[in-house]
């Protein structure tokens, strides 16, 4: 006979599996939404008719009531149950996703953007609150590693190969109406879980004016950071306008924040106090930029220089992440089930991070998706090496009243490393695509016999077609020209690659030497540190109320 207990335990382990199915398919909704643009720019730029300039402002709407989203996470978890929270954040971003495929109003369209951008910055800080507070410790490793799945592998190579399919096979709105049918069965799996949800978070007044000073400086260098290379940074007044504003309104932010009690403004300061996430805070920054860089040039390069295919492109990405996931999975089996330390497994994504882009910066302009497969796969394979483990090592010491704080400034901090990152990759190759044609024009004159003989051919083919001789002239002096362009494009592009392959080369040593220093600070001025967590599962068979570092009631 099955006795009552055993029926309890495994009602509360199938409940636990709903509930986490909810919250990684949820993740989905703000990865199709938040990567929309990516590839469908062009196609929507037609139908709404606005300019490059107008269309702009979708971007920076989301990215910034994202960011906006991850800091007041925090006080809105102390305020509302968080399952309530995670089902209305994914709700927001469905019907925002209908209206926006409904809609060509541009206007319309910003606000639908800023609401999916908020509502995505909320859902991904309580949904990984949720798994961290109420699964057992010893299963972390592999539960962040399913999250990871939906908040960073999706976005990064799975939805983009489906974007490529709808706007090959279909238009750019049914990639927002694909949002639809997976937020509401999210919505459902989160609300039919019926598992208890750790609430207890003790409550603090909003702090209003920390708000409207973090809303200004995030929108002033989001803008800032995205259009300034469409600008050319400090040349156009209102870049300057913002950045003055930005910085001025960052200072009085910082200051406002240290000047307020303890925990009460609108960020948690103290868990700064935590050597380990400190330290992955700012190894977050870096990576952060790395995996936003090079997700910005990959699909550029494919689609600018090669001509592939929206479909090809996410064919392209799509075979990563495979990979990706594996590594995810590898790392929590190395962690969860050998006791592994979280931070061994950084070194190998950070070589095969720089590998992969050492492999990318020898593309060319006949390059395939069969000469860019190896080195994008082995990018998928350092991705889930590095992600997985830096999240580990940033919230072992973090307690269960401040993960929503953390996890929201940690996420911040990598959104704002990608922003930084991307930013100095389009600076990077404008100025590197001017710098090219100018060298390599400078050897295309008329007294080069290659020229001529290159110029006489193109010709003599264009009048066997039918052209004058003038008019095949004129025609051939324009296609090498073209070709100068585009040759330089690919140097710009593989010097870019280059680049975030020797981010690391600079960035490591000066991350060991944070550490070194963050813990010799921490022992000079005796800050008590919380044991970090043991993420080694000892009872892989056999159910326990384990009782975690935070205190809360685990289960699967």
């Amino acid at each position: 006979m099955i006795s009552r207990r055993n029926v309890s335990i495994q009602t509360r382990q199938n409940t636990g599996c709903l509930l986490l199915a909810g919250i990684v398919i949820a993740t989905l909704t703000d990865a199709i939404a938040g990567t929309a643009l990516t590839l469908a720019k062009g196609d929507m730029i037609g139908d709404l008719y606005a300019t490059p300039d107008e269309f702009a402002w979708l971007d920076v709407g989301y990215t910034t009531s994202k960011m906006i989203g991850f800091l007041t996470a925090s006080w809105i978890a102390r305020t509302v149950n968080m399952r309530v929270i995670v089902v209305v954040a994914t709700l927001t971003i469905t019907v925002a996703s209908a209206v926006t495929a409904l809609t060509i109003r541009l206007d319309l369209l910003i606000v639908m953007r800023a609401c999916q951008g908020f509502s995505g910055g909320i859902l991904l800080v309580i949904g990984q609150t949720v798994i961290f507070r109420d699964f057992r410790a010893s299963r972390q490793p592999l539960l962040q590693a399913l999250f990871a799945i939906g908040a960073v592998v999706a976005p990064a190579t799975i939805i983009p190969a489906l974007q490529g399919w709808l706007l090959d096979n279909y238009s750019w709105t049914w990639i927002f109406l694909s949002v639809v049918p997976i937020g509401l069965l999210a919505a459902g799996l989160v609300l039919l879980s019926e598992e208890p949800i750790d609430n207890h978070i003790p409550y603090r007044r909003f702090d209003w004016s920390g708000f409207l000073l973090a809303s200004i400086t995030l929108f002033c260098l989001v803008y800032v950071l995205s259009q300034g290379d469409r600008w050319n940074w400090f040349d156009e007044r209102r870049i300057r306008w913002l950045t003055g504003i930005g910085v001025v309104t960052l200072c009085m932010f910082v200051g406002q924040q240290a000047s307020r009690p303890e925990d009460d403004g609108l960020l948690e300061l103290s868990v700064f106090r935590s050597v380990n996430f400190t330290f992955a805070f700012i190894v977050s920054f870096v990576a952060g930029a790395a995996l936003f860089g090079s997700s910005y040039l990959i699909p550029n390069f494919a689609v600018s220089v090669l001509a592939f295919t929206p479909t090809d492109t996410g064919v392209l990405l799509l075979a990563s992440s495979i990979f990706f996931v594996f590594s995810l999975l590898l790392s929590a089996f190395f962690i969860q089930g050998l006791g592994v330390s979280p931070i061994a497994t950084v070194p190998f994504g950070i070589v095969m991070l720089m590998t992969s882009m050492w492999l990318l910066s020898g593309s060319a302009i006949d390059s395939g998706i069969g000469d860019m497969r190896n080195a994008v796969l082995l990018r998928g394979l350092s991705l889930g090496f590095l992600f997985l483990s830096i999240t580990l090592i940033a919230f072992s010491t973090v307690s269960a009243c401040s993960l929503p704080a953390a996890i929201g400034i940690f996420n911040t901090g990598r959104q704002f490393g990608g922003l930084l990152g991307v930013a100095c990759l389009q600076s990077l190759m404008t100025r590197h695509i001017a710098g090219n044609v100018s060298v390599l024009g400078s050897h295309i004159t008329a007294g080069y016999s290659a020229v001529g003989e290159r110029l006489g051919t193109s010709a003599a083919v264009l009048e066997a077609r039918g052209m004058t001789t003038v008019a095949a002239d004129q025609a051939s002096r324009f296609f090498l020209g073209k070709a100068v362009a585009v040759q330089s494009t690919v140097i710009a592009f593989d010097t870019a690659f280059l680049t975030v392959a020797l981010l690391f080369v600079f960035a490591s040593p000066a991350l060991i030497l944070t550490k070194i220093i963050l813990t010799r600070m921490a022992s000079t001025q005796n800050t008590p540190q919380v044991n970090s967590v043991d993420y080694r599962d000892k009872e892989l068979s056999t159910f326990t109320s384990d009782k975690s570092h935070n205190g809360s009631r685990k289960h699967l």
